[in-house]
Order: C-alpha cells, then sequence, then structure tokens
C-alpha cells in the first residue's frame, strides 16, 4: 500500500513540475509576445517618418511597410516557439510550408505585384504622364502594385496588369517634356518650294500651340514622283500635341491654298516614237 502511495505521490510531482515548467514557459512567451508587438510597432512608426522624409512613392510605402511588419511578426512568432519549447526548425519549416502555398494559389497576382514594385522603385513614368504600352496610349492616372490606370484621349480608363508592363515596350512621350509633331506636305515640281517653306514657317511662329523653343523647322523631306514632299517641324507641350497636329496642319493647308499652291496631281511623261 505504501509503495502504491509513493508512486503515486511521485506521478503527481511529475505532473505538477512539468506543468510549472510549461506555466513559466507560457507566460514567458505572453511577455515576449506583448514586448515584441510594442517593439514592431514602434519600428513601424520609425520606418513610417522616414518614408515621409525621403522620396520614396507614397503607392510604395503602404506595400513596404505591411511586407516589413509581416516579416517582423513572423521572426517574433519564431523566437516564442523558441520560448514555449517548440522545435524552432519545424515552425519554420510550417511557416515556409504556407509561404509556398499561398504563392503557388496567387502566382499571377504575385508576378504584377512584384512588377509593380519595380515600377514604383525604377519610376519608368509617373501620375500624369502620357505613355504607350501594351497598344494604349493615355495619361497614367494610377500606379497601384497590381495594375496601372490609363486615361486615353477618348476618355477611356485602361486597366493594365503591371506584369503586361514591364514585360513589354514602354515609350513615354513626357519624359522630355516636349513633342514633334512631323507634318508631310507636297508641292508640285515647279513651284516655288523657298516661299512655300517661309509660309509654313509664318504658321507655325504664329500658332500659340507651337513652342519657341525648341524652334519649328521645315525643310525638303523627298522628291516624289509628281512632287517635292516638305515636312514641317513643329513642337509642342505633351497636352498640345493633338491641337498641333490636327490644327496648325490645318492653318498650314490654308496658307498654302491661299498663296496659290495646288495639291500635286500625278504626273506622267508620254513620248512618242515615230516609226
Amino acid at each position: 500500500m505504501s509503495e502504491f502511495k509513493q508512486a503515486l505521490q511521485n506521478f503527481f510531482n511529475s505532473i505538477s513540475i512539468g506543468v510549472g515548467d510549461w506555466g513559466l514557459k507560457l507566460i514567458g512567451g505572453l511577455a515576449a509576445l506583448i514586448i515584441g508587438f510594442w517593439i514592431i510597432r514602434m519600428v513601424l512608426k520609425a520606418v513610417s517618418r522616414v518614408f515621409d522624409a525621403s522620396k520614396i512613392d507614397k503607392t510604395l510605402r503602404p506595400f513596404l511597410l505591411t511586407l516589413l511588419g509581416f516579416s517582423l511578426k513572423a521572426l517574433l512568432f519564431i523566437s516564442i516557439a523558441g520560448i514555449v519549447g517548440i522545435p524552432t526548425a519545424s515552425f519554420a519549416a510550417l511557416i515556409a510550408g504556407v509561404g509556398i502555398a499561398i504563392g503557388a494559389a496567387f502566382n499571377g497576382s504575385l508576378g504584377h505585384l512584384a512588377s509593380g514594385v519595380m515600377l514604383l522603385i525604377f519610376r519608368p513614368f509617373k501620375v500624369g504622364d502620357l505613355i504607350e504600352t501594351n497598344g494604349t496610349l493615355g495619361f497614367v492616372k494610377e500606379i497601384s502594385v497590381f495594375v496601372t490606370e490609363l486615361e486615353t484621349f477618348q476618355n477611356k480608363t485602361e486597366i493594365i496588369p503591371n506584369g503586361a508592363i514591364t514585360s513589354g515596350k514602354i515609350t513615354n512621350y513626357s519624359t522630355i517634356g516636349n513633342l514633334r509633331v512631323d507634318m508631310l506636305f507636297a508641292v508640285r515640281y515647279g513651284a516655288d518650294v523657298e516661299a512655300a517653306k517661309k509660309i509654313v514657317m509664318e504658321v507655325m511662329q504664329k500658332d500659340p500651340n507651337v513652342l519657341n523653343e525648341p524652334a519649328p523647322r521645315v525643310g525638303v523631306n523627298n522628291l516624289g514622283e509628281s512632287s517635292v514632299e516638305l515636312v514641317a517641324l513643329p513642337f509642342s507641350t505633351v497636352e498640345g500635341y493633338w491641337d498641333v497636329h490636327w490644327d496648325t496642319r490645318q492653318r498650314i493647308v490654308e496658307a498654302l491654298g491661299k498663296a496659290g499652291y495646288e495639291a500635286p496631281l500625278p504626273q506622267r511623261i508620254i513620248t512618242m516614237q515615230q516609226g
């Protein structure tokens, strides 16, 4: 009987010791969790202030803060697992497995996200720029980590995945700040080419949509079968491109018509051979 009591006493002693050790580890883990969350919050606030003082894109800041917060919390949970007594290697492998599963499920979206981060970091264009990509020409309205919104000249909103943008060609018409509008005209052979060039130049110099710097130019572009081809090279702002493209071209055509320059017609020289 005494032996049974001794065995039962040893059993309860071992349980109490085990519960006590585990309880102390649990309390230590909870304390570490509370302190860790407080430290992470302080770190994120400090990083946010650094972002506010830097030139990092405003759209990119929330993503970077979220990514940093997730990474710090993952490290915190792995550390707490070690305090409680869970093997950290197994815990880290579990987190890695979950990350791989999530990455596989959102494979395409993660690719667009990575492309969005590249666009926001390297900044091949910014909001307000006129760009052409994926066959779409328009002004950039918004750049997010997944998609970019363009507003076309037809007032259409094109939403393009960032992965499609970074994998293709990007033409930024706003980088330099002005655009050259190439316009072709033709006069008949025998017409006064120099006078025609002066007329075209006067129209461009008087046009408020044509920039004075860089200065416009007029030259002979080609000698065609039936005409001398002239090219007018005015520069415009990005916003005024189509005004120059359409309105200035019309003014040049009207000015040449008033000066007596007729539209070139196909010409053929026929020679007769006598037998």
